[in-house]
């Protein structure tokens, strides 16, 4: 008997030093151990600036010419009216745990702040902002030939999801967010789709392009705005189809270079090593400087250097709503924000419109203003602050930027037509970012 207990200790205790050894995993740069650290309240701070010492990655190079953006920095003190106070842009920084912030007037930087610890070179993680670099990478392989239009489906260029729910859905749809899949993008419950993703991808180094053809349809497709990541991995599956590589490589040759990016930046995946893939949902880490550029990319229409990298009418499509359900008002899913082809839409918008990652990553576009701020942060208690948000950001532009002409009473009626109401903000467990 006593051999037997022995037996029994002796199983346990290599049972429990090989799961410890699988989870801290010392002979290996990146472990599960690492990942669940990162992911808790008190260290998200430095998390998000050190993304490539947590997960694996490929690094995006930057260019021979890289063109750093012109400076006129002000960095006037900026108030705005909230809750019935008067508060700053630096409270707000402060206040949602914000590490850079970055406006750019005409293309040049007039204000500039990092706080936090946080510098000009620091790579900040774009989570969800990544998903509109995604969507141009889309519209840039329909400029070059490669997909004729987004009515195409997905499972005709990535062969992986032939056969599948996400196989038969189309480009427009997928961008849209509408594409009718049974997915639970709720954040916080732990027994949710995304955090099985995220998880098994990241920790347990599944196949992330395996994981995403299992999420099926429960409705037909262009009814309703679902907003689910998996739809963005799906697209970035296609862009690595259509142009025969890996996605750092193709957002390298295609945006990193071409726009005078001046500091390289990485895109996680789930593995290290070539056999991993980029997950295509969230995930590059770049300066905030850099996010600015690729919003005046977009102000410009998709020009830079007078080359036109984006199809004509693309920005315009990609930044407004397409159908009813994608509009802002009172009775949205995401209350006080519509949708468009990968880019947000506040209420209001009148030629704003913004990319968006949790935890407070914006990237926000003023047409009128020829104003982009972007915003890197850590908050916690970004979905609750997202009306403030808005409020900090608007303060910059009408602060920074050109004055909008009053539209006569022939452009108010168009303009109206097209204009969203505002509300409250989202939810912080399932915000859509």
């Amino acid at each position: 008997m006593r051999n037997i207990i022995i037996g029994l200790v002796a199983i346990l205790v290599s049972l429990a030093l090989a799961g410890a050894g699988w989870f801290y995993r010392p002979w290996s740069e990146y472990s599960p151990a690492e990942i669940q650290r990162a992911t808790q309240p008190d260290a998200m701070m430095a998390s998000f600036r050190s993304m490539r010492d947590i997960f694996p990655y490929r690094t995006i190079r930057t260019g021979e010419n890289p063109q750093n953006l012109p400076e006129n920095t002000v960095n006037a003190t900026v108030s705005y009216a909230w809750d019935g106070t008067t508060k700053t842009v630096e409270d707000w920084l402060l206040e949602s745990d914000s590490s850079g912030l970055v406006v750019l007037h005409n293309g040049e930087i007039v204000h500039e702040t990092y706080v936090h610890g946080s510098d000009a070179l620091t790579h900040n993680t774009s989570w969800s902002v990544g998903k509109s670099y995604v969507a141009t990478l889309i519209a840039m392989a329909m400029h070059d030939g490669l997909i004729d239009n987004l009515d195409q489906m997905a499972g005709e260029f990535a062969p992986q999801f032939a056969g599948t729910d996400y196989g038969n859905t189309s480009l427009r749809h997928l961008l849209m967010m509408s594409a009718g899949v049974d997915f639970n993008e709720n954040y916080a419950d732990p027994d949710s789709d995304i955090r099985e993703l995220f998880l098994g991808t990241h920790i347990f180094g599944r196949d992330v392009d395996t994981m995403v053809a299992a999420v099926e349809r429960d409705r037909a497709p262009g009814e309703d705005l679902h907003y689910v990541s998996a739809n963005t991995h799906v697209l970035s599956a296609v862009v690595r189809a259509v142009y025969d590589d890996t996605l750092a490589a193709i957002v390298e040759r295609k945006i990193w270079q071409p726009l005078g990016m001046v500091e390289p930046a990485e895109w996680n995946q789930n593995i290290a090593g070539p056999r991993g893939k980029a997950i295509g949902y969230c995930c590059l880490n770049a300066t905030t400087r850099d996010y600015a550029r690729f919003g005046q990319f977009y102000l410009q229409d998709g020009v830079w250097d007078g080359e036109r990298h984006l199809p004509e009418g693309w920005v315009r499509q990609a930044t407004r709503p397409n159908a009813d359900f994608q509009e802002a008002g009172p009775d949205s899913v995401y209350q006080g924000r519509g949708y468009g082809l990968h880019f947000w839409v506040p209420e209001g918008h009148d030629g704003e419109y913004f990319m968006a990652g949790v935890y407070g990553q914006y990237v926000w576009v003023d047409e009128r203003r020829n104003i982009v701020i972007a915003r890197n942060a850590a908050d916690q208690a970004w979905g609750r602050r997202t009306a403030e948000s808005f409020a900090a950001m608007r303060a910059l532009a009408a602060h920074y930027g050109d004055t909008p002409p009053i539209p006569d009473a022939d452009t108010r009626e168009n303009t109206e037509s097209e204009t969203v109401t505002e509300s409250d903000t989202g939810t912080e467990s399932d915000n859509g970012e």
